[in-house]
């Protein structure tokens, strides 16, 4: 049996397993496998993936995310405030300013004194197509910023960038009316992305405001995503359509992400338990 607390942030929920206190399956397949049984939400607990809080080296704690389809993803914004979220409350850290070990680097935290709230250095964005990766040469120094993209039979205006993992924002009068199901796994799966990609679809209400949906590579559309809120509005910031401290309203709820003159990104949202107990794990 492993133990596990399932929790969530603005819906972007996870099964988190400690590795300090429960023993683990051995080998990536295995943890593979561990993540896409747990996340069957009709056979399983029911996720966006799984988690696993380890001891580091480098860093206070350690982190490692698994998609929903067994994928191992770098680095998640919503999960990394939850596993800070943990790590306090169980003791397994005793300071509010973690460093995290991830797939993308260490990511540093704040954590509020009731540790619901908690704020993330995501890090610097990444432009250059080599480093997000994009399967495109252009002239040394150039970016992907609001270029044609053609997916389901029409052209896309696209930005692209990486936030540790890599991420496609579009903006759109009306993101309301998409069939997400039809169209994320075009982008996903496009030629352009040799890794897959994240996309994130936005209507820009104002500069202070921008609306949300995204559709996560190996997970499909869910309720929020820390690291493409951040790409999204870091995105709106360089094209000129938002403030440099924005407010992303997702379909899970609120977070606010600011732009920092350091070239960081912060991003502040919630990080709740919902329950916990034993998975009978046989291989």
């Amino acid at each position: 049996m492993m133990h596990f607390v399932k929790m969530h942030g603005l819906g972007n929920d996870y099964v988190y397993m400690d590795g300090f206190s429960t023993a683990l399956p051995t080998g990536d397949a295995a943890l593979k496998r561990l993540a896409a049984a747990v996340s069957d939400r009709h056979r399983g607990i029911g996720s966006d993936g799984l988690i696993l809080i380890l001891p580091s080296s480098v860093a206070d704690i350690r982190m490692r995310m698994f998609n929903s389809d067994g994928s191992e993803a770098e680095m998640c914004g919503n999960g990394i405030r939850c596993v800070g979220r943990y790590a306090l409350t169980r003791g397994l850290i005793s300071r509010s300013d973690p460093s995290v070990e991830t797939g993308a680097g260490i990511r540093r935290l704040e954590i509020a004194e009731n540790a619901d709230m908690i704020t993330v250095d995501m890090g610097e964005p990444e432009w250059l197509p080599a480093k997000i990766p994009l399967n495109l040469s252009l002239a040394e120094g150039e970016d992907f910023i609001r270029r044609p993209l053609r997916v389901d039979g029409r052209s896309w205006e696209v930005t692209c960038l990486s936030v540790g993992n890599p991420h496609a924002v579009l903006f759109l009068p009306d993101i309301a009316g998409l069939d997400l199901e039809r169209l994320g796994p075009l982008f996903e799966h496009h030629p352009l992305f040799p890794r897959r990609v994240n996309t994130e679809f936005i209507h820009v209400r104002s500069p202070e405001s921008l609306d949300m949906r995204v559709w996560e590579r190996g997970a499909g559309e869910t309720r929020a995503c820390g690291t493409g809120a951040g790409a999204a509005a870091v995105a709106a910031m360089r094209c000129g359509l938002a403030a440099r401290k924005v407010r992303m309203n997702l379909p899970g709820g609120p977070l606010d992400i600011e732009w920092r003159a350091d070239n960081h990104i912060f991003m502040t949202g919630e990080a709740v338990t919902v329950f916990e107990g034993d998975w009978p794990y046989s291989g």
